[in-house]
């Protein structure tokens, strides 16, 4: 079990509780902040003191004080207008993400959320009950509104959940498992449900830990394209890396190395040619500069994990809620959109690499589309098309949504982050590169049996005996997108990672 306390939350235990269903508990530290921060609420709510967010409306109607019996209500109502979202539902696993860090920030004690309240989340959340919750329909400022409203309606038995993998009605899903609503919502707490940035931060953290094993895999795909095409070891010699300095550069040199010791295919600079194009001598710059932003968007992430993103934050020891602007997206709409560009720049020259295989005029000697008799067979042609297509698409998915902003709540609102739509997009470009990086590997594969498959190096080998018990080598043309998707799956599933670096793990 992961006890959450507010500060230490990461992206490895994030995982843990989102993917792989770890349960949670809060610290007794936290249960201590918590209980305080609710007792300046209800202090409020007794002198009838006009404090935003606690007996007002919201947005632009600020300024409309709420009658002391009308609080609990105010936050039902929230909560069931703010549910607009769209499109299809989120994963499971994203909603479970946005449930962990929703605690995770409420629990650090300057929300004035109850006890309660709280609990229910993480024994839904432990019970393994799913919100459902659309994808589209937020601004990315004054939080993930619609989102997290569709999270937080289950709470008081509203709204839909999946159980089981069946969609239902929340209450449905309550009876089966044994959870009983709470019985309503207090002051302050629809508010402090919705304000904050769990939906992008969710899906962004997602999209971060996939392209980390990504990358891994991009300089696979790099290693065994360098099998196919004699390439030359030299441009990834650590002196040249080390030198320039950038950690991500050195890093993906220094995999490359450890990936085809023992390669009887590369050569050596002078021995077939002087120098390799820039899709191979120059992939350590770009599968470098990669791993850099992956990790900077990391490092953001983290922090954010650990933020407060509530709005009023409540001061109790100084018996103070400060309205003010933590729930904006900005800090992680801008590197979700650098996150995207990062992921974009795996596929652009994976894809450039699959065309130098495949074209005879690049290839050092393979056969046309790598296949015998070309002509009456097409080969490998149309998988570099379907490559290209998807480089072509994350174009225009790279570009940044966070320069964009609309006004909102009658202009009370007037810029807003679009960091849910950064993070989206960058899930996308995602699934586009992993699509990418997997024909790349196909077609090394291929490239390698007609280039006569002499000893290959230390990783590289265990790459294609991997991919080889599920494609064969193609003699003649055959329906293509079965080995493409085959191939994607072993990525997407982490059989071909985990099969490749179980002895590091």
């Amino acid at each position: 079990m992961i006890i959450l306390d507010g500060n230490s939350l990461d992206l490895e235990k994030f995982i843990r509780v989102a993917r792989f269903k770890e349960e949670v508990s809060i610290s007794e530290e936290s249960i201590g902040f918590v209980l305080k921060a609710r007792g300046f609420v209800e202090e409020v709510v007794e002198s009838e003191r006009i404090v935003y967010g606690i007996n007002t409306g919201f947005g632009k109607l600020s300024d409309v004080p709420i009658k002391k019996e009308d609080v609990s209500g105010l936050q039902k109502n929230l909560l069931m207008s703010h549910a607009c979202g769209v499109g299809e539902p989120f994963s499971c696993e994203i909603v479970r993400g946005m449930m962990v860090l929703r605690i995770n920030a409420l629990i650090r004690g300057y929300s004035g959320v109850r006890l309660v309240t709280l609990n229910k989340l993480v024994e839904m959340l432990n019970k393994e009950i799913c919100p459902v919750v659309f994808e589209k329909g937020s601004l990315g400022a004054s939080g993930d509104l619609a989102p997290l409203s569709h999270m937080s309606l289950p709470i008081i038995g509203l709204g839909e959940v999946f159980y089981k993998g069946k969609r239902m009605n929340t209450m449905d899903a309550f009876n089966k498992v044994g959870i009983l609503p709470i019985d309503g919502l207090k002051a302050k707490e629809g508010l402090s449900l919705i304000n904050g940035t769990q939906a992008m931060t969710s899906v962004g953290s997602f999209v971060v830990y996939d392209a980390l094993k990504l990358s891994k895999l991009s300089n696979i795909a790099l290693s065994l394209t360098m099998e196919s095409l004699n390439g030359i070891i030299n441009a990834f010699d650590e002196r040249v890396h080390k030198i320039r300095g950038h950690a991500g550069q050195i890093k993906a040199a220094s995999e490359v190395r450890e990936y085809l010791e023992g390669s009887k295919n590369i050569t050596k600079q002078g021995e077939l040619r002087t120098q390799d194009a820039y899709s191979i001598r120059c992939a350590p710059q770009v599968h470098g500069a990669t791993l850099d932003a992956l990790e900077f968007v990391k490092e953001k992430i983290e922090i954010e994990m650990n933020a407060v993103t509530d709005n009023p934050i409540i001061f109790a020891d100084d018996k103070i809620a400060i309205s003010a602007g933590n729930f904006h997206g900005q800090p992680l709409a801008m590197p979700f959109d650098y996150l995207g560009i990062a992921i974009s720049e795996m596929a652009s020259i994976s894809e450039r690499r699959l065309e130098r295989m495949v074209n005879p005029s690049l290839s050092n000697g393979l056969p046309a589309f790598l296949v015998n008799g070309s002509g009456m067979n097409s080969g490998f042609m149309i998988v570099q098309y379907s490559a290209a297509s998807l480089v072509s698409e994350n174009k225009v998915l790279a570009h940044p949504a966070s320069v964009d902003s609309i006004p909102s709540s009658a202009n009370q609102e007037d810029h807003v982050s679009m960091g849910t739509i950064a993070s989206r997009k960058a899930g996308e470009i995602l699934k586009n590169s992993t699509q990418v990086i997997a024909m790349e590997i196909f077609t090394a594969c291929q490239a390698i049996d007609l280039r006569g498959k002499p000893s290959l190096g230390k990783m590289t080998k265990k790459a294609y005996n991997k991919v080889r018990e599920y494609i064969p080598f193609i003699k003649n043309d055959e329906i293509m997108y079965h080995h493409i998707h085959a191939v994607n799956k072993l990525i997407e599933s982490d059989e071909l990672f985990n099969y490749i670096f179980k002895e590091e793990n």
